[in-house]
C-alpha cells in the first residue's frame, strides 16, 4: 500500500513579505500624482484665462497712470481688428521703464485679446502707460504670460500622471516578484520540516 505524502499547508497572505498594504500603497501615489497634476494643469489654465484680468481699460491715446514695482509681471494687453498695423504703447516714470515686446499669444474668450508688451520697472513708483493705433483699439494693463513657462507647466502636469503610473506598475511588480519569492522559500522549509518529521 502506497503512503500518500503529506499535504503542504497553503501560506497565509499575511505572512508574506511585503505586506499587501504596497499595493495600496502604489494606488494612492498613482492616484495623488495624477490629481497633482490635474490641479496643476488646471490652475495653469485659469491663470492664463485671468491674465487680462479687469483692470481699466482705456482707448487710444489715453494715458493710464498705475502703481508698479520691481518685479510685478505685468503686461500690456490690446484689442484691436487685425494684426496689422499693430499699436504701439509708451511708459514713462521714475527711473528707466522699459516695454518689451510680448509673446504672439492670444487670449480668446468673450473678447480676444493680444500681449503687446512686458512691463519692465526698476523703481516703484507711479507709472504713465499710453497707447496708440491707426485701428479703434482698446488696451488694459494685466499679468505677463510666458509662452515658454506655461509650456513648461502642462509638460509638468502631463509628466505627473505618467510617472504615478509608472511608479505604480513597479511597485506592484516588486511587490508581487518578492512576495512570490517569499511564498516559495516558506514552500521549501515546509517541505523540509515535513521531511524530517516523517524520516
Amino acid at each position: 500500500m502506497q503512503i500518500a505524502p503529506p499535504r503542504t499547508a497553503a501560506i497565509p497572505a499575511d505572512r508574506l513579505r511585503p505586506g499587501r498594504h504596497w499595493y495600496v500603497t502604489a494606488g494612492l501615489i498613482a492616484a495623488g500624482l495624477t490629481a497633482l497634476g490635474a490641479v496643476l494643469g488646471i490652475l495653469r489654465f485659469q491663470h492664463l484665462l485671468d491674465a487680462v484680468g479687469d483692470g481699466p481699460r482705456f482707448g487710444n491715446d489715453r494715458t493710464v497712470t498705475l502703481r508698479l514695482e520691481p518685479g510685478d509681471d505685468r503686461a500690456i494687453w490690446a484689442m484691436y481688428p487685425g494684426r496689422s498695423p499693430g499699436p504701439t504703447c509708451t511708459i514713462s516714470g521714475p527711473g528707466h521703464p522699459a516695454l518689451h515686446d510680448g509673446s504672439d499669444l492670444t487670449l480668446t474668450r468673450d473678447e480676444t485679446w493680444y500681449l503687446l508688451y512686458r512691463v519692465d520697472v526698476q523703481r516703484a513708483g507711479a507709472y504713465d502707460i499710453t497707447c496708440s493705433s491707426q485701428a479703434l483699439s482698446r488696451y488694459t494693463v494685466g499679468d505677463a504670460v510666458g509662452f515658454f513657462g506655461f509650456a513648461a507647466t502642462l509638460v509638468v502636469a502631463i509628466l505627473l500622471p505618467v510617472l504615478g503610473i509608472v511608479l505604480c506598475v513597479v511597485i506592484v511588480l516588486v511587490t508581487t516578484l518578492r512576495r512570490n519569492a517569499h511564498r516559495t522559500r516558506l514552500l521549501a522549509e515546509q517541505h523540509r520540516i515535513q521531511g524530517g518529521s516523517t524520516a
